[in-house]
């Protein structure tokens, strides 16, 4: 363990009811210490005052210009104009009777009115509430009224959404403010149910510049920020200043000890949601270092010409774009002839032995990196030389294929809403921290608890257990809820409800969590998402969910298959069914079903892990049917109540020997 982390307290062994729990770890990199908080440092406000003094002509929030259908280069503003925009912003908020303390909504998609919205909160110590447009009308409704949110901005096309909850939340809400225009009916609508509406430009008028900033605390609430949650409401995560702020200085701490931190020079691709906290840290480092930030279009479809025009050197995604990278390249890669695939094989054997040696990214294969992957570096832009991924876990093959082939450092990383982003990551040139998320950061400290009725033991040679983390970027409880604080909060331990496994080289893995756990009848236990993480490396599918219960001694599952391969199946085949009829036919599912079960048995599966039945779904699991959060992660509850049905049928099918 001590290659990368440092014991800094002993194991606990089980008592008084309480499970056994594991040493307590820290990163090499704060052996002596965590990181502090320098003096004089009391809100992010700072992060932007400083970088206005420092650079004030420096391009900072970058968006293009759509004309017919369109797209023209990026247009920008500086970071004075943006902090001169803020301070206006915010008396315009106070104008309307919202004081420090009280709580402001933000609701749109990325873009700079969404940041100047989020620093005028900052500039007079308001707090802000991103409100979710993935979540809903009610959760929105929700968040509002929980909250209490005075005040809200929000994105022309979501208006519409806001006035229809307005009869259920106007006691709080009082004003909203468009990222652009509003319409008279719209005007008119609102104020009927007591609610002031207002374009951005006539909302600016009502502010002044030489308006005195109040006085700000570290100890004071930055921001409210729901998490979806994969089960029941969402819950309020309370972050404040000094959390908010000590996460970005240990983002910068690391890459300062490891790669390189970012500068003036640096821009960043701002598509993950604003309304995450894993976009927000990364958006709020790029504003203290003084960097650039570029949005997306908002459309998938256009997301790599965006990068095209926008060549930024920072990119974080989450495992499903990286995913959809990986397919992308490895598909023309394969069509490419027999000459360019074997010289791509060779050079990508190459460079992976001298990475797996030790050799650093940028020296492992330069000339190979010029002559075979510099077209894959051209894909992102060209420019890009850090990436970071976050939210779920990343397949193995896909890191190892971009650590290879991006010429850039990837670091994966893991975080929770609860620890501010963040707490571990992986350390971008360390090749033997792939398949896992690496160190904690330097302000957290981490241990095992043991999960006894799962069998997971935080003692054991290899100790496995629930991940828990103390330190100073945690959040302070979930909002007027301090029963759930309560049950997550223990001594000063969060319990993340994540079960890791620390590595010999003091890296984490993350193995699975804790609720997706379930015990079949012959009393297995079975851990889902990793058995999940080895289905989806066949190529047929797109994404699976896969279902099992005590009641029961083998599993099924729903899957989403990939189009294009079920119909090149199905052309091989002489089968002329269309795509959706394509996913009843048996000989399709029997087909799906057999090339499931022989990758499991090479991901070495046992055998109640095998699939017994699958139901095919032809439209993939989304976000309006409640059956993913924003994140991308399976909502399961949700997934089993909506597929109950086709579940019953597939264990009456399975049992009755049918397909």
């Amino acid at each position: 363990m001590d290659q990368f982390a440092v014991k800094v307290e002993e194991a606990r062994p089980a008592a008084d009811g309480r499970p056994s729990a594991g040493p307590v770890y820290r990163s090499i990199y704060a052996k002596d210490g965590l990181l502090e908080l320098p003096e004089g440092f009391e809100s992010p406000w700072q992060f932007l005052s400083d970088s206005v003094k420092r650079n004030p002509s420096g391009r900072m929030l970058g968006q293009r210009q759509v004309n017919a259908k369109k797209a023209g280069p990026y247009v920008w503003s500086t970071y004075q104009e943006v902090y001169d925009a803020a301070i206006r912003m915010g008396s315009a908020i106070r104008s309307r009777g919202v004081n420090p303390g009280d709580r402001c909504g933000i609701y749109g998609s990325n873009c700079s009115q969404w940041i100047i919205a989020m620093e005028a909160c900052n500039s007079h110590a308001i707090t802000y509430v991103p409100l979710y447009d993935t979540l809903g009308a009610n959760a929105v409704e929700f968040i509002i009224n929980h909250a209490e949110v005075s005040i809200a901005f929000v994105q022309e096309n979501k208006i519409p959404a806001i006035i229809l909850c307005l009869p259920n939340c106007s006691t709080h809400l009082k004003t909203i403010v468009s990222f652009t225009n509003v319409s008279s009916t719209q005007k008119k609508e609102a104020e009927e149910l007591g609610v002031s509406c207002f374009s951005w430009e006539e909302f600016f008028q009502l502010g002044n510049s030489d308006y005195e900033l109040p006085q700000k605390q570290r100890t004071a609430v930055c921001t409210i920020m729901y998490t979806s949650g994969t089960t029941g409401e969402p819950k309020g995560v309370i972050i404040t200043n000094a959390a908010l702020m000590l996460e970005v200085l240990s983002t910068d701490h690391i890459l300062f000890l490891t790669d390189r931190v970012c500068t003036e020079e640096d821009s960043y691709f701002s598509f993950l949601p604003l309304a995450h906290i894993y976009d927000q840290i990364i958006e709020s480092y790029c504003i203290y270092k003084g960097s650039s930030i570029g949005f997306w279009r908002g459309d998938v479809r256009f997301l790599l010409d965006d990068l095209q025009e926008l060549k930024p050197t920072t990119f974080c995604g989450v495992p499903r774009v990286y995913d959809r990278i990986y397919t992308g390249i490895a598909s023309k890669v394969s069509s490419g002839g027999v000459l360019r695939k074997t010289l791509f094989q060779y050079a990508y054997n190459y460079k992976l032995a001298n990475l797996e040696n030790g050799l650093p990214q940028e020296k492992a294969a330069p000339l190979l990196d010029k002559l075979v992957f510099n077209k894959i570096k051209q894909a992102l832009g060209g420019r890009v030389r850090i990436m970071l991924s976050g939210a779920a876990p990343l397949p193995r093959h896909v890191e190892e294929f971009l650590r290879v082939t991006s010429c850039s450092t990837l670091s994966q990383g893991y975080g929770l809403t609860e620890s501010c982003g963040g707490c571990f990551s992986s350390i971008g040139n360390v090749y033997p921290m792939v398949g896992t998320v690496g160190v904690p950061l330097t302000t957290i400290e981490a241990r095992l608890e043991s999960v006894p009725e799962l069998g997971y033991d935080a003692l054991s040679s290899v100790p496995r257990g629930e991940i828990c983390l103390r330190g100073k970027t945690l959040f302070s409880g979930y909002h007027k809820r301090a029963d759930l604080t309560e049950e997550v909060l223990i001594d000063g331990w969060f319990h993340t409800g994540d079960i890791g496994e620390w590595q010999p080289n003091g890296a984490m893995k993350v193995i699975d969590r804790k609720k997706n756990i379930f015990k079949l009848s012959q009393g297995e236990y079975v851990a889902v998402e990793s058995i999940e993480s080895k289905y989806l490396q066949c190529p047929l599918v797109t994404s699976i969910w896969v279902y099992g219960n005590s009641f029961e001694s083998f599993l099924v599952a729903v899957v989403v298959p990939d189009r294009k391969a079920l119909e090149d199946w199905a052309a091989e085949h002489h089968l002329t069914d269309d795509y959706k009829s394509l996913c009843q036919n048996m000989k399709a599912r029997k087909y799906i079903l057999d090339e499931l079960n022989s990758i499991g048995q090479k991901q070495q599966l046992r055998g109640f892990e095998l699939l017994k039945a699958i139901h095919v779904e032809p439209n993939p699991f989304d976000i309006e049917r409640d059956l993913m959060t924003p994140t991308f992660k399976l909502k399961r509850p949700q997934l089993l109540k909506y597929y109950k049905d086709q579940v019953e049928k597939l264990y009456s099918e399975a049992k009755g020997g049918k397909v």
